[in-house]
């Protein structure tokens, strides 16, 4: 059973109402993406946040970058709730805007200057019995395609999207953004220990190439032979996690 709660430093995620619970990957995205906006120095910035489910993406991101205003975006009404009361409770209520909506039905006239997405992983593959998860975890009802079309419609001119993706999808997903007219900046893969397959990879994007028209490849593991986190997991977390 998963735990109904997921203590950070400086917040707490309740997550009993809803199909996402907190994981690892996600909390190293959110941290990742936190070290990439940071190098920007952004002024005053409006984020865009879709499918919020535990509201944990926003809050990992607005403790440490202040110029931050987010919207986020979550269809599910148990998950909406939850990710109000979660950032309801936090240091940064004012800075985060929790609408229960789909995101297809956003308006193109408000651009943001960030875009994050920690979407469902498990496109076109065998459902299960809970609706509810199937939402959660299957992208039938906001298809990749979608999401896509939804960031491009979205993002200001000069702004960035982070994702979230399944690494054995990586060369289709890579493809689709390509042909949606999205530019891969950055591509960061990521595998559980020394031990694991890449399972997941973390994009940085924008609506055009820069000059050098690049993409830029790292890595990032888990856990050690030792099965300790890594020094770069911890770098990037140790201002969350409790015991790092």
């Amino acid at each position: 059973m998963s735990n109904t709660y997921f203590q950070f430093k400086q917040f707490i995620i309740h997550q009993d109402r809803c199909a996402m619970k907190v994981t690892t990957d996600a909390c190293l995205f959110g941290a990742w993406t936190t070290e990439q906006i940071k190098n920007e120095k952004l002024i005053i910035t409006n984020c865009l946040d879709i499918g919020t489910g535990t509201g944990l993406l926003p809050l990992l991101l607005s403790q440490k970058i202040s110029a931050l205003n987010f919207d986020a975006v979550e269809i599910d009404k148990d998950s909406f709730e939850q990710a109000k009361e979660n950032i309801a409770a936090s240091p940064w209520a004012g800075r985060i805007k929790v609408i229960h909506a789909d995101a297809r039905d956003l308006s193109s006239e408000n651009k943001y200057a960030i875009i994050i997405s920690n979407p469902p992983f498990y496109e076109n593959e065998l459902k299960g019995d809970n609706k509810k998860k199937n939402i959660a975890h299957h992208s039938d009802d906001l298809s990749l395609s979608e999401l896509l079309k939804i960031i491009k419609n979205n993002l200001s001119t000069d702004g960035t999207f982070y994702l979230l993706l399944p690494y054995k999808r990586n060369e289709e997903i890579k493809k689709l953004i390509r042909e949606t007219g999205l530019f891969i900046q950055q591509i960061i893969f990521v595998r559980q220990s020394v031990n694991h397959d890449f399972s997941r990879f973390m994009i940085a994007g924008k609506l055009k190439a820069d000059e050098s028209n690049e993409t830029m490849i790292n890595e990032i593991t888990i856990r050690d032979e030792e099965q300790q986190y890594t020094d770069g997991f911890k770098n990037l977390l140790r201002d969350y996690y409790l015991h790092l």
